[in-house]
Order: structure tokens, then C-alpha cells, then sequence
């Protein structure tokens, strides 16, 4: 199993690693990137583009893996057109409240846009019916035992 290093022009953060994080490029080579139709989805969030480029999601499904997209309601949404064998996971917060207090904690946001990320999380709560599996993130361990669940089952009926 893999995880997707999405593509961004937004600056790294503190501690970010180009392709660790993110590959982090600039505005006119990921706009090209869109012309070339080298994006799976891709989407301008807050100023910034981001988007997963299809030849390393192609690459590893080649090589038998399992890949984990990262990706906000309007890529599962592409993601989903593209390739509808996906199997989909929205990770809710347990409240916009916590979220809030979440974002404010992590410090790397001004007021400004975590007022905007808080309105756009409830718009994208109202669009979790639409993924395969919902998960409310509340603990943390709980969260990921219960990814790794899904996961697991889905992987067995895949190979049945």
C-alpha cells in the first residue's frame, strides 16, 4: 500500500519535505501539468493548486500496490468519474467546533482562512453520504484501526 505525494504550488511549511509532504512546484509548471491532462483530480484550494499526478497512482496500481489518495470532496468526486472501482473514505471531524479548535492548535493558519477551511469542512459533511465508507475521527487510534478495517475487507473481496 502507498501513499500519494499530491502536487502543490502553495510554499512548504516548517518541516515540509519536497516529495515527502508534497512536490511542491511552481504555478506555471502545474498549469501545464493541467493542459497535459497529467493530473488524476486537481482543484484550487485557498489560492493554491493541488492536484495527484496519474502516472504515480498508475505506476503503483502497475506494480499490484494499493494506493491512498489524500484528497478533499472534489477530488474523491474526479477520482470517483475517473475510476469508479475506488473505494472511498470521508474522515469527518467529531464537530466543526473541534475542528476549529484543531486548526487553531496546529497555528500554521490565520483567522481568516481557518474561517474559510470551517465553512468548507461543513459544506464537505454534507457530502459524505456519497463516499463508500464514512469515519468520524475522534480518536485517533480508533480512526486508523477502523481505516485499516475497511481496507482489509475491502482488499478480500477485491481478491475473491
Amino acid at each position: 500500500m502507498k501513499l500519494s505525494v499530491s502536487a502543490t504550488t502553495r510554499s512548504p511549511r516548517f518541516g515540509e519535505l519536497d516529495g515527502r509532504e508534497y512536490h511542491f512546484i511552481e504555478r506555471p509548471e502545474f498549469e501545464a501539468m493541467i493542459a497535459n491532462r497529467e493530473f488524476l483530480e486537481w482543484a484550487e484550494v485557498y489560492g493554491n493548486l493541488y492536484g495527484t499526478p496519474v502516472s504515480a497512482v498508475q505506476d503503483e496500481l502497475d506494480q499490484g500496490n494499493d494506493v491512498i489518495l489524500e484528497i478533499d470532496v472534489q477530488g474523491a468526486r474526479s477520482v470517483r468519474e475517473a475510476m469508479p472501482e475506488a473505494v472511498t473514505i470521508f474522515v469527518a471531524p467529531p464537530s466543526i467546533a473541534e475542528l476549529a479548535e484543531r486548526l487553531r492548535v496546529r497555528g500554521t493558519d490565520s483567522d481568516e482562512v481557518i474561517d474559510a477551511r470551517l465553512a468548507e469542512a461543513a459544506a464537505e459533511m454534507n457530502e459524505s453520504g456519497s463516499f463508500t465508507f464514512q469515519i468520524v475521527n475522534d480518536d485517533l487510534g480508533e480512526a486508523v484501526r477502523n481505516a485499516a478495517d475497511i481496507i482489509e475487507r475491502c482488499r478480500k473481496e477485491r481478491d475473491t
